[in-house]
């Protein structure tokens, strides 16, 4: 395993135009009709998947490889997409262009969300109140108000929910937090996360507008983000990512995989103060997000802090060096530091030499694997480790970082009262505009 670690490696190494009426709750929340059928143990267990492109064709196959499975449904904006989803499952699943007409289908036990960013939140939530459980792509949400209303749903509706952080499972990472618990590294006071890569974009470039190809409802794909012409270059191959409609900057993409270990292994919570710096300085292509980014979060007795480079893969000493996409993260304790990436769990004492011979207690509980999580969460009701109740920190965090970036300033936060200290203009971009007529519901 290496800090290159890709989703068909993790695979391998587990064996496994929006419709006139605003986005409405479906079902009264509350309602008895709202909450999700409980499957046996020996039944199977019935998804829908929404956005099948290439995320979600990776994901059909991921759920697909477990017996008590079956893909009940497919929904995509792009019929061509559409067309080879129903493929996938030998023509079984019911083909839908509109998520909510999927959120209809009484069979459905769960969804699994795969769709841009900018869609993740109105989904899950539409889904938790038709009573379905949810797997929800990274990052959960955009905006704290999204992540807020999405665990309320959820806990309000009683859905099993997911966060498709899988790294999240893997043996490295329960190592990791295992060090971390363990007292050997003393007290730890600082933690840096990086990802720095050297791709330009992936070589986006500046592609015209055209009219969309045929089978794509471009205004639906767009749904609550800002109306603008089509684009190859914002639809293709996932390269949503690099446009601030949609993903706001690599701190969303990859922060819930990085970001998520320290979270996690320190239990930090909300943090108290976000600052973030940063901006596009040396690429040239029509993305939009910062191509360098500088967030410092403040906690009690700790600071962590977040580094992207998107025109140099320097490694900082994580990991081997060389081109590609590189990441890490450093717990500095007063005893050791400890370096860790996908596969890396190396503890350094004050000399810099590795510390060898040295056992941890298991204090964490290996996971069967992130997928399997969620499936068996489905059938005993027990929320999997990265339900959008125990997400909400860490997304709360990545989402105030952008709003730090978006505002100039440093932002103190109330985690009980939810809003930004003495900032009105800040918790006022705590919630998300939707290009009407999508809205948050009201919960």
């Amino acid at each position: 395993m290496s800090e290159n670690y890709s989703r068909r490696d993790f695979l391998r190494a587990t064996g496994g135009a929006a419709l006139a009426a605003g986005l409405s709750a479906t079902i009264p929340v509350g309602s008895t009709e709202a909450s999700p059928r409980r499957v046996s143990p020996a039944e199977r267990i019935v998804l829908g998947f929404i956005g099948v492109a290439g995320r979600g064709s990776y994901l059909m196959d991921w759920f697909m490889r477990h017996p008590d499975v079956e893909v009940g449904a497919v929904c995509d904006v792009y019929q061509l997409h559409l067309d080879r989803a129903v493929q996938r499952t030998g023509g079984r699943a019911k083909p839908y262009r509109d998520f909510r007409k999927l959120l209809e289908q009484k069979d459905i036990n769960a969804v699994v969300i795969a769709t841009p960013p900018h869609w993740h939140a109105l989904i899950a939530i539409n889904a938790c109140l038709a009573g379905k459980d949810v797997y929800c792509e990274k990052p959960m949400c955009r905006f704290p108000a999204e992540g807020r209303l999405m665990a309320k749903a959820a806990r309000d509706n009683r859905c099993i929910t997911q966060v498709g952080t899988q790294i999240h499972a893997t043996e490295n990472y329960h190592r990791c937090v295992d060090v971390v618990r363990s007292g050997a590294l003393g007290p730890i006071t600082a933690i840096r996360n990086f990802c720095t890569m050297n791709d330009n974009s992936e070589g986006l470039g500046n592609p015209p507008d055209s009219q969309p190809p045929d089978g794509l409802d471009w205004d639906f794909w767009l749904g609550p983000a800002p109306r603008v012409p089509f684009n190859i270059g914002r639809f293709r191959d996932g390269m949503h990512r690099y446009f601030k409609d949609y993903v706001d900057s690599w701190l969303h993409e990859l922060g819930p995989h990085i970001v998520d270990l320290p979270f996690w292994a320190m239990q930090l919570g909300h943090p108290t103060a976000v600052s973030a710096s940063g901006g596009r300085f040396n690429t040239q292509s029509i993305a939009d997000v910062p191509d360098t980014l500088d967030v410092l979060w403040e906690f009690p007795n700790l600071t962590m802090t977040w580094t992207l480079m998107q025109t140099n893969s320097y490694h900082f000493g994580v990991g081997a060096p060389g081109p590609g996409r590189r990441l890490g993260i450093t717990f500095h304790g007063k005893n050791a530091t400890l370096l860790a990436n996908y596969g890396m769990c190396d503890v350094l004492g004050e000399d810099g030499k590795l510390v060898t011979g040295q056992t941890y207690p298991d204090v964490t509980v290996p996971s069967p694997g992130h997928e399997r999580e969620f499936l068996d969460g489905i059938k005993s009701r027990q929320q999997p480790s990265c339900s959008f109740e125990a997400h909400l920190p860490l997304h709360v965090a990545l989402n105030l970082a952008h709003i730090s970036l978006k505002t100039g300033r440093k932002l103190r936060w109330d985690a009980e009262k939810f809003e930004v200290i003495g900032d009105r203009e800040a918790t006022r971009l705590c919630t998300p505009q939707y290009r009407a007529p999508w809205k948050l519901p009201n919960l």
